[in-house]
């Protein structure tokens, strides 16, 4: 400022725009450098990002190729995978063509094997022999018996098993022995879970025996509680001997057999056939017709007595034959006679059966001709038959005889009448009562007397299988009341079944082993072949 002293003001304001001047250069300059600066700081870094992407960008072709090689070495993979998923099931389609083709080979063979050991059973009069294994109940525990915490676990264990269709798997063991498997051999075997039908289904063929000329027997064997009754019947309620024909899935051989019985009739002319049914218990040796009538009517046991006929065959007579229409009579006489049956709670079973129950319907065929099973096709004829079914061959004839004088005189009409033949059959259906060890059932008094009586008949039955086994010269069939009321079935004049009921649990091994002995030993009985039944009577016309 020293410097401006003297100096003009035009002076002055020109030195402070040249001041200015040169400030804006210097500043410019500065500015330039900076520009500069950045300018290249920024070429760098565009460099170095230009290379960076380059980078990046080959590292990305470079992962891209690898990952589509892998996805390429993937598909080819699941490829080949599903050309071998492919062959393997062409392979598993195969396979089950051939197992299928295989099983209806043994099926086929099976059923073949079966036709001709039932034609062997027929030639040699063998017993058939069904075993059925009933499911686990509650009452199958130790409840009421004083043993140990380990028995009563082992006492709720299976002990038998149906290995197949044929063979019974028996598991015995004893606390401190080694475990010993025994297997039993029968004509069919059931599991726990098989139904009535399936049992049924396997009875049905021995019924149209009936009208060819054969009689037949079925009866239930076991110990008490191992399901015979519901076998043979069905379910029963509580309180109540009677079973239920409502639950038709239920129902058991003998309301099955009856239905199966009549739907066969249906298919014969009608009025070629009629039914008649009796009902009876063997009670501590002693026979009871349960469907006997006091005075008023109602329906009473009446004891009554066995013998053997001249030809050799047993008898009761006085016993009540109720002839039947169908299937729901038979049914109804059944309950009615049911109610009757005695019974006794014990610590096996509440409703222990403590008689042996013999259902008989007697099938009664008119026949025309020497062979049976020809029927006279007269429609007149049957239609009389069928309305007077209830009366005896000869009033019939009378009436025909009557109603059409012109026919009946004629000489092929007399020729025909004296040709009538009328075949009888029986269908005899036993629902035995159990064995029973004391021991278990804990039964005292009057029931300590029923069971030696039902264990003593039971042996009965034994000894009569064992001596006809034995082709002994004597048959024991009147050591007891129901062998000798028996007496034609077990000898041989009848197809027989006995349907084995066995409980699966090991708190009944020992009795089970005894039925299962008792099934092999009488599947072993050879009796000849059963004969048909030829006509009983010739009918003439008076």
């Amino acid at each position: 400022y020293q410097g401006l002293a003297g100096r003009s003001t035009n002076e002055i304001l020109q030195l402070y725009a040249a001041h200015d001047q040169l400030m804006k250069l210097q500043r410019s300059s500065v500015v330039t450098q900076l520009h500069g600066a950045i300018k290249k700081r920024l070429k760098q870094d565009l460099k170095s990002l230009h290379s960076f992407a380059l980078e990046l960008s080959k590292d990305f072709q470079r992962q891209s190729k690898t990952c589509l090689y892998q996805v390429l070495a993937a598909v080819q993979g699941i490829q080949l995978q599903n050309e071998a998923m492919q062959m393997f099931q062409i392979k598993a389609f195969d396979l089950e063509q051939s197992l299928q083709e295989v099983t209806e080979r043994y099926e086929k063979e099976k059923q073949k094997r079966k036709a001709l050991h039932n034609s062997l059973i027929e030639l040699r009069g063998n017993i058939r022999v069904h075993c059925r294994i009933r499911p686990l109940l509650p009452f199958d525990d130790a409840a009421g018996l004083s043993v140990s915490q380990d028995r009563q676990r082992s006492f709720s264990e299976k002990a038998a098993y149906a290995a197949d269709d044929e063979t019974v798997l028996v598991k015995c063991s004893r606390p401190g022995h080694a475990s010993v498997n025994k297997t039993f051999q029968f004509e069919r075997v059931y599991n726990d879970l098989e139904s009535q039908d399936v049992v049924f289904a396997d009875v049905a063929p021995l019924l149209t025996s009936l009208l060819d000329g054969y009689n037949v027997c079925i009866m239930a064997y076991g110990q008490t509680g191992s399901g015979k009754t519901y076998t043979m019947l069905g379910p029963q309620s509580e309180g109540n001997l009677a079973f239920s024909i409502d639950e038709e899935s239920e129902l058991g051989i003998i309301p099955r057999a009856t239905q199966e019985v009549f739907r066969l009739i249906s298919e014969k002319p009608p009025g070629s056939c009629w039914v008649e049914v009796s009902v009876v218990e063997v009670y501590n040796n002693e026979i009871f017709d349960l469907l006997a009538k006091d005075s008023c009517g109602k329906v009473f046991g009446v004891k009554r007595d066995v013998i053997t006929t001249r030809e050799g065959r047993s008898n009761v007579p006085l016993l009540t034959h109720e002839t039947v229409e169908n299937a729901s009579e038979i049914l109804h006489l059944v309950n009615k006679g049911l109610q009757l049956r005695v019974t006794h709670p014990t610590l096996v079973h509440a409703h222990s059966s403590r008689s042996h129950l013999v259902v008989t319907l007697t099938i009664t065929t008119v026949v025309f001709g020497d062979n049976f099973g020809t029927l006279w096709e007269n429609e007149q004829t049957s239609q009389r038959l069928n309305k007077e079914a209830s009366c005896t061959l000869r009033q019939k004839m009378k009436e025909s005889k009557s109603t059409s004088s012109s026919r009946a005189s004629s000489p092929e009409q007399l020729e025909a009448t004296e040709k009538m033949k009328q075949v009888k059959t029986r269908l005899q259906l036993v629902d035995l009562a159990g064995s029973e060890c004391v021991g278990m059932s804990g039964v005292s008094g009057a029931a300590l007397r029923e069971t030696s009586f039902i264990n003593r008949s039971l042996s009965a039955l034994a000894d009569v299988l064992g001596a006809i086994a034995e082709q002994r010269a004597h048959i024991p069939y009147r050591n007891s009341k129901l062998t000798h009321l028996l007496q034609d079935s077990l000898g041989g004049d009848a197809k027989l079944l006995v349907m084995l009921c066995i409980s699966p649990g090991q708190k009944h091994l020992t009795e089970s082993m005894q039925s299962l002995g008792f099934g092999t030993r009488a599947r072993q009985v050879q009796r000849g072949q059963v004969k048909k039944k030829i006509s009983q009577c010739r009918v003439k016309e008076s």
